[in-house]
């Protein structure tokens, strides 16, 4: 008797819109084409076995795919595999063999002939969220990894900043202790003046206006800054500028610093 042997899945990487979470009451999600074009929206409708940042946020994301295309399982039948929470708390980018070992556990419908899509809560998973182990996983399997199109926060706010696009890192988040803080933007910010290199840097939303006046106060005037704010919302703002105009012109009062928001110092 003849074996066919099963075809090993593809995994996806599934961006979704930057909105989850940010809607005040009242407020519609804008159409989910204006963000996400309709080849990867096809896709997502024919997966049914995930790996999500946040299960919930997952069965969101579904249910605005599925009305404009037909799910191939229904909303109860879909496979939501989450990451561990440890993936949430310290990251999943370095290499270690207990996010691997888990990596690849939950890969394992894909050794079975199961596409796979893995997603975060807002945006391109494995970049400023987790996943990376997922994908490195994928890898080492010989799993064919095939990233989506769609929005991803950094690149949009790069390109709305008027800084340096060729040369540029994403450093993450920084310290929260005040003196600590101001010592790390010291530093981006010499990197920035003395290479060019555009600094990029994220918060959480409700320490934005801390990290906003830490900047302020931190860097020199002749340093130009850049945030971004709820990028593709309704109430989206980039301002771009030399911190001393940001001053002078008190730009930090017109930006929703209680939406998601990039922060971006260069010359």
């Amino acid at each position: 008797m003849t074996h066919l042997s099963v075809v090993p899945g593809v995994l996806y990487l599934v961006p979704t819109p930057l909105d989850f979470g940010c809607l005040t009451d009242g407020e519609v999600p804008a159409p989910i084409t204006q963000c996400l074009p309709g080849d990867t929206l096809a896709i997502a409708a024919q997966l049914t076995h995930w790996i999500s940042e946040n299960a919930k946020s997952t069965r969101a994301f579904l249910k605005r795919v599925e009305a404009l295309n037909g799910l191939a399982a229904p909303l109860q039948a879909q496979h939501i595999a989450e990451l561990p929470r440890q993936a949430h708390k310290k990251g999943d980018h370095a290499p270690a063999t207990s996010s691997d070992n888990e990596a690849r556990t939950l890969l394992a419908p894909a050794l079975l002939g199961h596409d796979m899509g893995l997603v975060c809560e807002a945006g391109m998973p494995a970049i400023a969220d987790p996943g990376s182990s997922i994908v490195r996983a994928a890898h080492s399997m010989n799993l064919e990894v095939r990233p989506l199109a769609g929005p991803m926060s950094l690149m949009l706010a790069l390109a709305a900043s008027g800084l340096n696009g060729q040369d540029f890192a994403f450093v993450g988040y920084v310290p929260q202790d005040p003196a600590q803080r101001s010592k790390r933007l010291r530093e981006l910010e010499a990197v920035a003046l003395k290479t060019g290199q555009t600094q990029i840097l994220i918060e959480t939303p409700y320490r934005n206006a801390a990290l906003l006046q830490a900047l302020l106060q931190t860097l020199h005037p002749h340093t130009r800054l850049a945030v971004s704010c709820g990028l593709s919302l309704p109430r989206q703002s980039s301002r771009s500028a030399l911190l001393s105009e940001w001053k002078s012109r008190g730009l930090g009062a017109q930006l929703p610093l209680n939406l998601p928001a990039v922060f971006l110092i260069g010359r």
